[in-house]
């Protein structure tokens, strides 16, 4: 028997090189990066989506319509214009999925013509 009641077969466990080493950590402006780098990434996200929010349909959903005059902004503004007001025929859509999706309403033509001058006064603004 040994000293502490065990038998002497049994040896003590074996201590690897890495058993008595701590784990560095980064250094603190490593960490502050990349927790930058989330905090940016997750702004970014947000970001994005804030500016496609409230525009079902976009204007590669309206090809019939040019908006290549447009700035951004105007652009998104025309769009949240043209996502917003109703089609007049009775369908309850709004002009832009009216135009995009229906190609058998009685007034698509009208209602195409209703989205350029949404686009036209908001050029002028």
């Amino acid at each position: 028997m040994t000293r502490r009641g065990l038998p002497s077969s049994a040896a003590p466990p074996k201590r690897t090189a890495r058993a008595g080493r701590r784990r560095k950590s980064g250094s603190a402006s490593s960490r502050f990066l990349k927790f930058g780098g989330a905090f940016l990434l997750v702004g970014l996200m947000g970001y994005c989506i804030s500016q496609t929010a409230g525009v079902a349909y976009g204007e590669d959903d309206i090809r019939v319509v040019d908006f290549s005059s447009l700035t951004e902004g105007q652009r998104r503004t025309a769009l949240r214009e043209a996502n917003a007001q109703r089609c007049t025929c009775g369908c309850g859509m709004t002009l832009a999925e009216c135009v995009s999706t229906d190609s058998t309403c009685p007034i698509r033509e009208p209602n195409i013509e209703r989205i350029k001058t949404i686009v036209r006064n908001t050029s002028r603004r």
